[in-house]
């Protein structure tokens, strides 16, 4: 365990870019230091550790993806959430409380984003009897990055998207004024668009949102109708 986290730490300090890295924490808000190694690049320099026979066995997973979420450059972290993609169709239940853990620590939305939509997104779908006990849960809690994942956890769910659920949680949250939480219920809402333009804009015109919310519900539905 200790060599494989060695071993990434390895070659990606070798690509470090002290130059890319002052602009990419910019652009995250000044969040999080960065190696300064953008996405493709990221991808193509741990690839090999992410094939079957190299990456650790799913015991040791939330071990190793702790030790890469306490190192403070950002491309560690994304590094821990591809490696968790690699095995999250075998996914036991109580990993919905090791993504909590994720998605409220070190919370932003580069990481939310993606343990929500497919790391959530796919344990709900393993565990659909789960959900109300969960979102009941993380709606109550108060926190922005959790109500959001309540709010996205449905956005490849494409025509399967439980409508009725996604209607509740909009309602809870229509009223915030969180930049977050009114671009995810635009977004979700954009995102369903795709598949049922009709009841995205008729949801919009009979409900109160925010006016980002709205600008993104519609983005696509507008266009088509």
């Amino acid at each position: 365990m200790k060599d494989f986290i060695r071993q990434i730490q390895t070659e990606l300090e070798k690509h470090r870019d002290p130059q890319r890295a002052v602009y990419m924490k910019a652009y995250m808000k000044d969040q999080y230091e960065y190696l300064g190694i953008n996405a493709p690049a990221r991808r193509t320099l741990t690839r090999p550790f992410l094939t079957k026979d190299s990456r650790p066995p799913v015991e040791h997973l939330w071990p190793v993806v702790r030790q890469f979420w306490e190192l403070p450059e950002r491309e560690y972290q994304y590094f821990a959430m591809e490696l968790i993609a690699r095995y999250y169709n075998k996914a036991e239940k109580d990993w919905i409380e090791h993504y909590q853990e994720l998605i409220t620590y070190k919370a932003w939305w580069d990481t939310v984003d993606f343990i929500a939509g497919t790391l959530v997104g796919q344990y709900f779908r393993i565990y659909p009897a789960e959900i109300p006990k969960v979102t009941r849960k993380w709606m109550a809690s108060g926190n922005l990055w959790l109500q959001r994942s309540c709010l996205l956890f449905q956005l490849k769910y494409k025509r399967d998207t439980d409508i009725v659920l996604l209607s509740s949680f909009i309602s809870q949250l229509a009223g915030s004024r969180e930049f977050f939480i009114a671009k995810a219920i635009g977004w979700s809402l954009r995102e369903y668009s795709k598949y049922n333009p009709e009841w995205v804009l008729e949801f919009v015109q009979k409900n109160v949102l925010q006016p980002l919310s709205k600008r993104e519900a519609v983005r696509i539905a507008g266009a088509r109708l």
